[in-house]
């Protein structure tokens, strides 16, 4: 379970250190139905990540995995972290340049009339239409599934991973219930931040899982 955990931890940060998931609960929140729409936004983009995990973990455990990693699961890696690093080379040549303004996207000018139903469609679409996020969720289910943990230990690392990967939705909210009077204040001056350094900070995250990816990969074929 140790070596599932440990494998499953690095592309579950990836998923949580997500600007975009963030700043939309953040702005669903300072809504009038915000305490409705953020909890089902909260709650579509758990079951979104736990589908996505389930289905990959599932999958691949009905092949043979007995016996050292299978090398079929290093390509993989490694083309995952060529993808990344081709992901964050575009992140960074498309960030905002000084002194323009980009328009914000249309979902975020109608969010004071979303639906919850809405709300959860949205979350969906973040977890499963994100090229990150997706390749993220799929290399933590292939690396539980190709663990040597026993099935129960597998589905514990299953849920950590979406557990961590849920963060940035989960925090917010959070803090928005049990946050008392400061939390407007104090989930403001995240999403300004984070709306600032969207860019930055995607791109340092899909770089560093792009070297760990090929790092692990180029190590796992060589022996």
């Amino acid at each position: 379970m140790g070596d599932a955990i440990g494998q499953m931890l690095a592309p579950a940060v990836g998923i949580a250190i997500s600007p975009v998931p963030l700043i939309a609960v953040i702005l669903m929140l300072a809504t009038p139905r915000g305490r409705v729409n953020g909890t089902a936004f909260t709650v579509g983009w758990v079951v979104a990540l736990a589908a996505v995990t389930t289905i990959v973990v599932v999958a691949v455990s009905g092949l043979d995995t007995s016996g050292p990693e299978p090398a079929w699961s290093w390509w993989v890696k490694l083309a995952v972290g060529v993808l990344f690093l081709l992901i964050g080379a575009r992140q960074w040549r498309g960030r905002p340049r000084e002194g323009h303004v980009t328009a914000p996207p249309a979902w975020m000018q109608a969010i004071d009339r979303f639906t919850p139903a809405r709300a959860a469609g949205l979350a969906t679409a973040l977890v499963a239409a994100s090229p990150k996020n997706l390749v993220l969720a799929v290399s933590a289910g292939v690396s539980i599934a190709t663990s040597d943990a026993s099935p129960g230990g597998k589905t514990a690392a299953a849920v950590l991973m979406v557990l961590v990967g849920s963060l940035c939705a989960l925090i917010p909210l959070g803090v928005y219930l049990f946050g008392g009077a400061g939390a407007a204040k104090v989930l403001g001056e995240w999403k300004a931040w984070m709306s600032t350094h969207n860019s930055a900070i995607t791109t340092v995250v899909l770089v560093v899982l792009g070297a760990k990816y090929i790092g692990d990969a180029v190590s796992g074929l060589a022996t």
